[in-house]
């Protein structure tokens, strides 16, 4: 990802609140989205550059984890005290298991987006070294 052009003299913005509300992470006021997950080309209020946001696998890696780790906690829990047939597992759990990821993911990724303006997030560099 390359640099963001953050502008010091604009107002502070919660990272957090501007991602999860999908909103611009300088202003707050314009749209991080143009779709579902498709990132607008730049805030229509300050016009900041979106075209070179990359949240990557980041938002993803995040959601498997935590909706795994929910999910499964909570069908082993109702599996151990209920012992309910299969086929009410999967009634419970195969919605629970996309909705949970598909309604976390674009929050997560206006967050990650948001926290990579933030802190001004740029690429790697490795710096040429003085030893031989």
């Amino acid at each position: 990802m390359a640099e963001f052009e953050r502008d010091d003299s604009a107002p502070v913005v919660s990272p957090f609140v501007a991602g999860l509300r999908g909103r611009c992470p300088r202003c707050g006021q314009g749209k991080l989205f143009d779709g579902f997950l498709t990132v607008a080309p730049e805030c229509p209020a300050c016009h900041l550059d979106y075209t070179k946001v990359d949240a990557g696998d980041g938002p993803a890696v995040f959601i498997i984890l935590i909706a795994g780790f929910l999910i499964v906690g909570l069908a082993l829990f109702v599996e151990l005290t209920y012992q309910p047939p299969y086929w009410l597992h999967a009634l419970i759990f195969l919605p629970l298991g996309i909705g949970v990821p598909v309604g976390l993911l674009r929050p997560f990724k206006g967050v990650l987006i948001a926290l990579q303006f933030h802190n001004r997030a740029r690429e790697g560099r490795q710096h040429p070294s003085s030893e031989g």
